[in-house]
């Protein structure tokens, strides 16, 4: 119960910080405004990795790792901040929820068998996200595009990201990973902010919002790791899974974003797949 429950939470608050995206998108560059989340992100991780033991285990193979999963979460990042900036939200989010779909076929491909729940759960995803798509009148026009494009990097990113995180936490300290991978997301980031000569000016008179994100979305994953020294830690990745689902019902009440009945249908059954991978 305490797993599920951190889980419920985690997706409750990384369904706010995807709504708070699609409401500040337009407000600055996605490379500026996620670059601040990831600051703050990185700044509250700093006394929980630091008091954390297991900095031993961050041998060279690990620290690789966890570069590595640091560039991904970059492009994962910039990828769902342009997508929720584009819209709409009931097109993006199950794209983007859609990542545990690819890390299935990660964890296939490093010899992991996959029994009929599997493939279940990889059908409802693809077909959902057909018939969420398909409900939208103007998905063929340039903007519906770009937004399927960004959102489907964020995907694979995520996926890339997360399959890279989980892999160095097997060798490594949860926490002196994530923060390692944070910082070298944030270098990243700084990068291209850089080499495209990105103004920081208007993201940053809208700090207070994008500490706001910083919070939610290290809160939200912290939550999902402390779970994993409670019974059944699968419960807590499965409910968070589902924070797509919570954006779209916060963009439909709050942006007043609309679903037909059959888009509410395919986001349905795009989350049952999401979870149904989770308990695989």
């Amino acid at each position: 119960m305490q797993s599920l429950m951190l889980g419920l939470i985690a997706a409750l608050l990384w369904g706010v910080h995807d709504f708070t995206v699609r409401k500040v998108g337009d407000k600055a560059d996605a490379a500026a405004l996620y670059l601040i989340v990831l600051v703050v992100g990185a700044i509250l991780l700093v006394p929980l990795a630091l008091f954390e033991h297991g900095w031993a285990s961050m041998t060279p193979e690990v620290t690789r790792l966890s570069i590595a999963a640091g560039i991904a979460a970059a492009g994962a990042g910039y990828g769902l901040y342009r997508a929720f900036a584009i819209g709409p939200v009931r097109l993006v989010a199950p794209i983007c929820g859609a990542f545990p779909l690819l890390s299935v076929g990660f964890a296939m491909a490093r010899g992991a068998e996959a029994g009929p729940l599997v493939w279940l759960g990889a059908l409802a995803v693809v077909v959902g996200i057909a018939v969420v798509a398909r409900g939208e009148n103007d998905a063929g026009n340039g903007d519906a595009r770009a937004a399927v494009a960004w959102a489907a990097l964020a995907c694979v990113s995520f996926a890339v990201t997360f399959g890279l995180l989980q892999w160095a936490a097997e060798r490594g300290a949860d926490m002196a990973v994530s923060l390692v991978s944070r910082v070298v997301a944030c270098f990243a980031l700084l990068l291209w902010v850089r080499l495209q000569r990105i103004d920081l000016k208007p993201a940053l008179r809208i700090l207070p919002t994008l500490g706001l994100m910083g919070f939610l979305d290290v809160t939200a994953l912290t939550l999902v790791t402390v779970a994993g020294g409670f019974p059944r830690p699968e419960f807590a990745s499965v409910a968070a899974s589902i924070f797509g689902l919570v954006t779209i019902l916060l963009a439909w009440r709050f942006l007043r974003e609309p679903m037909a009945a059959l888009q509410w249908a395919g986001a349905v059954v795009v989350f049952s797949g999401i979870a149904v991978l989770g308990l695989v």
